[in-house]
């Protein structure tokens, strides 16, 4: 199984006090737990784990925990970010086992363009992430399932995707994951009360007949025997 080491060191202090000395020095506080491990308070470097996530696996990588010249290994759990900067904040790691299963969820892509969304359907995916059961080297990436032979309202469940070898997935197998829609044509009112807001908007734009604009228009000349001014 592919690996990252990460190098780790216990720390004693705790509270807000110590944690932002620890960033003001460039350093990660984080907690590592997990089946028969005491949440162990850990410090270690934000760019080492930055690298580690870069990669295929992003934040289903197993790692290589080396804490204080023992080795675990670990997957993370959550990540801390600041929202403006993106810096990370802190990191929680678990504790794996190489012939353990465990549960979590991973990426759902739907490959290809369906039938159905080619003659005007919606393609409409119920979830985005599914959650997998496997030991950590058997993790997959993400979860790909080809969409091109879907027609309008076909679906498809969790029953007919094809999960790779020593992958489960604990959703019930009726549960629809994909399908395609077709495409909602408006009521009759809809297109009544467009209508009428499509007339209105013309009548608004040609000014009614007789209704020329005065403003500055020469003075009309008064009719034959009819008074002058100043007379």
């Amino acid at each position: 199984m592919e690996t990252t080491t990460l190098q780790a060191e216990v720390r004693a202090d705790r509270g807000k006090g110590p944690v932002r000395r620890l960033r003001a020095q460039g350093k990660l506080p984080g907690v590592f737990y997990g089946p028969g491990l005491e949440p162990t308070p850990l410090t270690l470097s934000p760019k080492e784990l930055e690298k580690a996530l870069r990669g295929k696996r992003g934040r289903n990588a197993v790692f290589k925990l080396t804490v204080d010249g023992k080795d675990e290994l670990a997957m993370v759990r959550d990540v801390t970010t600041d929202p403006v900067t993106q810096q990370l904040l802190h990191v929680d790691l678990y504790r794996v086992f190489e012939d353990k299963e465990l549960e979590i969820e991973v990426p759902f892509h739907a490959v290809g363009r369906a039938v159905g969304v080619v003659q005007g359907g919606i393609l409409n995916l119920t979830r985005r992430h599914l959650p997998v059961r496997a030991t950590p080297a058997k993790i997959p990436v993400s979860i790909d399932v080809d969409v091109t032979h879907l027609d309008m309202r076909d679906s498809l469940a969790v029953e007919d995707v094809e999960f790779p070898e020593g992958v489960e997935c604990p959703l019930n197998p009726k549960l629809t994951l994909v399908i395609v829609l077709e495409p909602r044509m408006p009521t009759a009112d809809e297109e009544a009360a467009a209508a009428e807001e499509a007339a209105a908007a013309v009548e608004g734009a040609v000014a009614p007949e007789g209704e020329a604009a005065t403003e500055g228009a020469a003075p009309s000349e008064p009719e034959a025997g009819g008074d002058k001014p100043g007379s």
